[in-house]
């Protein structure tokens, strides 16, 4: 069905640089004539409200129970948010992973963000979809204003959206929410799969990090709990033992567009995930930001996620292989130097096995602690099983033979689910710009199939996937000031 959409028959110039052309039917709006933006503090009411938060899947409530993230000191200066509420993001925009959100809760959220009514209910969800597809291809940027590239209220009330009849909107809704809900269940497949995968990778790794390659060889209780015995030979020891130092970066300025020509970039916090590292994972910094060359990023390093946005990724060790972007390390990763006692490939398998994973949930649950970020003194303190050198170096060996089949099988996965995204934003692009018309072809679909498809959706919608940079977890952008 999606490849058989067609463009429509007769197109307008629609006045603006940034969007081209649109169907010659469809009208260009000035956004004061379709929204209007409204503030109403809750004040000594806040009790009564539920927080919100924006983020990749939209305006969420949130949980303040588990103590994540931070949290206004006065609740009386967040803004009445409704079912039906436009929520934009309209500061550090290149850096925040959503900018607008429909809400479908009653509820509050900080003053930070700008909130919408629309003057017609029914096109709230068209106008989501639209600026939701502007941020995607980053043509909001005309926009920008201030180092914070912040958009004015009053700049964006002025900014004309193009609308097509109530009904059409309605059919590129229904069209793309059927789209939407079969390409997300494809992506959540095959994230399962991957998931899967890795915790076959997990198992082989964690039996070569404990017990060694000889299955003869004695025993001796290793100490701690959930490690168990070990290799009688080996020996139990604290990583502060085993490195030079651990350094750790800087939190410059820096833009959302990765690194080009001679330009530097600044690692983000997500740059490793699950014992993989991603170069691509970085921001650009000003041309007049004055490198260090004792923080450069180079092949061969171990680096380890300090600090991220899913506390499942704190903690993630990964191995530099090789680079194409100049890059620094931030202040969310930290490097360990290790010393020549130990094999670093073998660290790097070690430090990717579910012994080492309860030492990081323990700290960043403990006292000194906090779900997104592993503290140094607590990352020193754990304690590894360490075989003599050279069975340290086969045991690597051993390992990078065993999962190089499984990795390159998740490599394909992941970029099978990238293609899928990319197309998915081309899709609501081309869809709610005019560049294809879904009018027959979402008539053409069975109410009980689109409602199954996003009653599926919504079912799977718990299933965190691969909690990677592209933010599907349910996790604030860091720019939001929900402080």
């Amino acid at each position: 069905m999606i490849a058989d959409l067609k463009p429509y028959g007769a197109y307008k110039d629609s006045g603006l640089a940034w969007l081209g052309q649109v169907p010659e039917h469809w009208g260009v709006v000035p956004n004061r004539g379709l929204i209007r933006k409204r503030k109403v503090l809750v004040g000594d009411a806040h009790a009564a409200y539920k927080l919100l938060s924006l983020t990749r899947l939209g305006v969420i409530v949130r949980d303040i129970s588990t103590g994540k993230g931070k949290f206004s000191a006065d609740m009386g200066t967040s803004q009445e948010v409704r079912p039906g509420d436009l929520v934009f993001c309209l500061f550090d925009v290149p850096e925040t992973p959503r900018t607008v959100g429909l809400s479908h809760h009653n509820g509050m959220i900080t003053g930070a963000y700008t909130v919408f009514e629309c003057a017609k209910p029914e096109s709230a969800r068209y106008f989501e979809l639209f600026y939701l597809a502007m941020d995607d291809r980053k043509l909001l940027s005309q926009l920008y204003s201030g180092l914070r590239n912040t958009i004015q209220p009053v700049r964006f009330l002025g900014t004309k959206t193009p609308q097509p009849p109530p009904e059409e909107q309605a059919a590129i809704v229904r069209f793309l929410d059927w789209a939407n809900a079969r390409l997300e269940r494809t992506i959540r497949a095959k994230r399962r799969v991957i998931a899967l995968l890795t915790e076959q990778k997990q198992a082989i790794i964690h039996r070569a990090v404990t017990r060694g390659l000889d299955p003869t060889v004695p025993l001796k209780p290793s100490g701690i709990a959930w490690l168990g015995d070990i290799p009688a030979h080996w020996e139990m020891r604290r990583l502060r033992t085993l490195v030079r130092r651990i350094e750790q970066g800087v939190s410059p300025l820096s833009v959302g567009f990765l690194a080009e020509g001679n330009s530097w970039g600044v690692l983000k916090s997500g740059c490793v995930n699950r014992g993989t590292f991603r170069e691509t994972e970085h921001k650009q910094l000003a041309s007049s930001f004055e490198i260090d060359p004792s923080i450069v990023v180079k092949v061969g390093d171990v680096l380890i996620s300090r600090a991220c946005g899913s506390p499942s990724l704190v903690g993630s060790v990964g191995r530099v292989k090789s680079l194409q972007y100049r890059l620094i390390l931030s202040d969310k990763t930290f490097r360990a130097v290790f010393r020549t006692v130990v094999d670093e490939n073998f660290m790097v398998f070690a430090m990717n096995c579910s012994y080492y994973r309860q030492q990081v949930e323990q700290a960043i649950s403990g006292a000194d602690g906090m779900a997104n970020n592993l503290p140094l003194s607590s990352l020193r303190g754990f304690s590894f099983a360490i075989p003599p050198k050279d069975e340290a170096v086969a045991t690597a060996a051993y390992l990078e033979n065993e999962t190089i089949g499984i990795d390159t099988a998740i490599s394909r996965l992941n970029r099978e689910i990238d293609l899928l995204r990319e197309y998915r934003t081309r899709l609501v692009a081309d869809v709610v710009t005019g560049k294809l018309d879904v009018r027959a072809a979402a008539a053409a679909l069975p109410q009980d199939d689109a409602e199954s498809a996003l009653e599926a959706d919504a079912l799977d919608a718990g299933d965190p996937g691969d909690e990677g940079l592209d933010g599907e977890e349910e996790a604030e952008s860091g720019n939001t000031l929900e402080t």
